[in-house]
């Protein structure tokens, strides 16, 4: 079996240089763009987090279905 890795889908509300604010189901995280330079991101975009890094953008409906899938799982454990 391959260990998994869970990367969550967040919307940047404010940039810093190589620090963004981001928010998802109302929760804010600061979060480190490093690995993304060089990639044209802004206020408004949807970004996968990884152990606090963003690793890819994504679009808010990627960001959306990926949301409705770990609700699923979670309303599937209750």
């Amino acid at each position: 079996m391959r260990p998994m890795c869970l990367a969550v889908p967040m919307r940047i509300s404010s940039i810093d240089g190589f620090v963004a604010t981001c928010e998802a189901s109302g929760i804010e995280r600061d979060v480190n763009l490093f690995m993304m330079q060089g990639e044209d991101l802004a206020v408004g975009d949807h970004v996968l987090i990884h152990v606090g890094y963003a690793i890819k953008k994504v679009s808010e409906e990627e960001a959306r279905l990926s949301w409705e899938a770990f609700d699923e799982i979670l309303q599937s454990d209750a």
